[in-house]
């Protein structure tokens, strides 16, 4: 196994794990969609000039629009679900439940890049939507704003799905072209999705006060969470397995349920912590097993029909 695989994936999700404390905070003043066009605009200066300068590739034609319908759903949709979430939901919220992405990974990843599909992973798979369920159903913080959070934790839950296709999407698509490249044609397929909506949004929700520590959450979101995650995550995606990959997601809830819980003071209820439970013992469960087949293939040994083999 890759340990440079590894430590991206980890560094990605540790980064995205402290974006949902800032965007919560920001999202306070900017919209959504208005949020993650501007986010979008300093990762594709960022990454375009990273590119120029190293003198990466340039996908034309249909590897382009191609790469460029990949952001879209993962930019596009997927972010701009996961903002909308964070913005009626709590951080705690959005980092916990968007970690269900790696068991919808493991389904992804069979259906496209032919992955097996093990009767493990498919009650991996039922064990994460069902603590998703829990927490997006129960820890909804009460009150008048009950409401508000329950549709912002739905919006959570698709961004997950949503997410976990793109990224094997990725995975495909690294299979053919520069990482770099990849995530620059990603990220600006995303813009053209949140540029198109932003306008819609700002008529509904303007701009509040914008203070210097918003600044500096933009200028976070963009550098850090945008173009040196999306990175860092699409290259461990192109040197690991995409099963593998997504075991490294659930390092996001850990520290963002952290941060939100010290910066925000956000309480962790028990349906946090019980559904929490649930999506880590799916993915455990993906991990153990996907272990197990690492060290049969290695091994040599010839694989057999049996209760924990594949299964569709």
């Amino acid at each position: 196994m890759n340990p440079r695989g590894i430590a991206f994936g980890l560094i990605a999700t540790a980064i995205w794990g402290g974006m949902y404390v800032v965007s919560k905070i920001v999202l306070d003043v900017i919209p959504p969609f208005t949020l993650l066009s501007l986010r979008l605009i300093i990762a594709v200066v960022i990454m375009a000039a990273a590119n120029a300068a190293l003198g990466g590739e340039w996908p034309r034609g249909q590897a382009a629009l191609r790469l460029l319908a990949v952001g879209m759903l993962g930019f596009g949709l997927s972010v701009g679900m996961q903002f909308v979430g964070t913005r009626l939901s709590t951080a705690a919220n959005g980092a916990l439940v968007t970690s269900a992405s790696p068991a919808f990974i493991v389904v992804f990843a069979y259906l496209l890049l032919g992955e097996p599909l093990t009767r493990q992973r498919l009650w991996a798979l039922a064990l994460a939507t069902l603590g998703a369920v829990i927490v997006a159903l129960g820890n909804t913080g009460g009150g008048v704003q009950a409401g508000s959070t329950l549709w912002g934790n739905l919006a959570l839950i698709i961004a997950a799905v949503t997410w976990a296709l793109y990224s094997v999407l990725v995975k495909q698509a690294a299979a053919d072209h520069a990482v770099l490249a990849v995530s620059l044609y990603a990220i600006g397929g995303g813009l053209l999705v949140t540029l198109a909506v932003a306008p819609f949004e700002l008529a509904r929700l303007p701009f509040g006060a914008v203070s210097m520590d918003v600044v500096w959450g933009v200028l976070y979101l963009g550098i850090a969470s945008t173009a040196l995650a999306m990175y860092l995550w699409n290259k461990s995606l192109a040197l690991l397995d995409a099963g593998v990959v997504s075991l490294l997601f659930f390092a996001q809830p850990v520290v963002g349920a952290f941060l939100g819980h010290v910066f925000l003071h956000e309480p962790l209820g028990l349906a946090f912590y019980a559904g929490g439970a649930l999506i880590l013992a799916g993915v455990g469960l993906v991990t153990w097993r996907g272990r197990a087949d690492k060290l049969r293939g290695t091994s040599g040994e010839v694989r057999g029909t049996s209760d924990s083999e594949v299964v569709v």
